[in-house]
């Protein structure tokens, strides 16, 4: 399908617009419309409500305020009586857990000396996100209705399985349950008199302050920490994630400066074909190179999912362009999902 502005571009088919018609529409008044349809298939709000009468749930970049028996953006939060509670009972979240072989698929496995270690990691698996990516390979935390729970007691007891070496949130996305996994992690950090890597995945759109304390947790306990930085142009984020992404840059760069002696942080960019082009790994390339161009920055093939599904695997040219250009500015740049290159035009 090609783009329905400029009739030269393909594009996806959900979306309509290419690349570079997005990013000339005036930021103020673009409107991911099509995650409408979306949202309402799982039940979720179409855009982070901003109901004056609502209440203002903190836990995110989206900021929502959300109307009295109804929940915010991610489907977790939720406004009960005008407080602002988890869908989950109380000291329990929406998630499940399993362990896996080290080393496993983590993100952060070409760099990280805990994928060196034998044992296994233990991924805790958080239901909801602030976050709707039309290409998300875990969309099943969309069901957040039917999801099942773990108490903290249950999680705590699981990292302290004498086979686990790590825990890993992701999800989903963690920010939307953060503060359950933050006290998850402090209990298993002093129970296991801090002999567990604590290391996170996130989309990295969370509250400033409790990022902060999650990245302190995975410094101090010799962990990672995981931003998906999907996009720089703004419209591209809303295009593809349904809400703007600026608050993960704001989060990495204070994280990155505070812990600037610490080799835990990374981020991933997933080379979505027609719109994550050399532009936009360019321009996140650069903003990570004006911290620190040490930073170990990983480029993921993509494969069709969810509702782009019509699209192909990451061509091999792109691969090797947004390489070479990420190497421009970058020291540590990896290629992950190499696997699927093998099916890669």
């Amino acid at each position: 399908m090609l783009c329905t502005q400029c009739q030269n571009q393909p594009v996806a088919k959900i979306i309509g617009i290419c690349a570079d018609c997005l990013r000339q529409i005036p930021e103020s008044d673009f409107s991911p419309k099509f995650h409408f349809p979306v949202r309402e298939k799982f039940g979720l709000p179409i855009l982070p409500p901003t109901a004056s009468e609502g209440k203002l749930c903190h836990f995110c970049g989206n900021q929502c305020r959300i109307p009295p028996g109804e929940s915010g953006y991610c489907g977790v939060r939720v406004n009960r009586g005008g407080r602002i509670s988890n869908l989950a009972p109380k000291r329990s979240a929406l998630a499940h857990m399993y362990q896996d072989p080290l080393p496993t698929n983590c993100c952060a496995v070409w760099f990280c000396d805990g994928s060196k270690e034998r044992g296994n990691n233990l991924a805790v698996f958080f239901y909801g996100c602030n976050f709707n990516c039309l290409f998300c390979q875990n969309s099943s935390h969309k069901f957040v209705k039917s999801a099942s729970t773990i108490s903290e007691e249950r999680m705590v007891q699981a990292a302290l399985d004498p086979s686990v070496r790590c825990v890993c949130f992701f999800g989903g996305s963690p920010e939307p349950q953060l503060p359950f996994a933050i006290r998850v992690s402090r209990r298993i950090i002093k129970e296991s008199d801090n002999s567990k890597r604590i290391c996170w995945e996130w989309n990295g759109c969370g509250n400033t302050d409790l990022v902060r304390v999650a990245a302190e947790l995975a410094v101090r306990s010799g962990g990672t920490v995981k931003f998906d930085l999907k996009c720089h142009h703004r419209n591209l984020s809303s295009a593809m994630s349904g809400v703007d992404n600026q608050q993960a840059y704001k989060n990495f760069a204070r994280i990155a400066k505070e812990f600037s002696d610490s080799n835990f942080l990374t981020a991933t960019t997933l080379l979505v074909p027609y719109y994550v082009d050399k532009k936009e790994v360019e321009s996140i390339a650069r903003f990570i190179a004006e911290i620190d161009p040490q930073i170990p920055y990983s480029l993921l093939v993509f494969h069709p999912d969810f509702m782009m599904n019509d699209l192909p695997i990451t061509p091999l040219k792109q691969v090797k362009t947004a390489e070479e250009t990420a190497r421009k500015y970058l020291s540590n740049v990896n290629i992950g999902n190499k696997h699927l290159l093998r099916f890669a035009s």
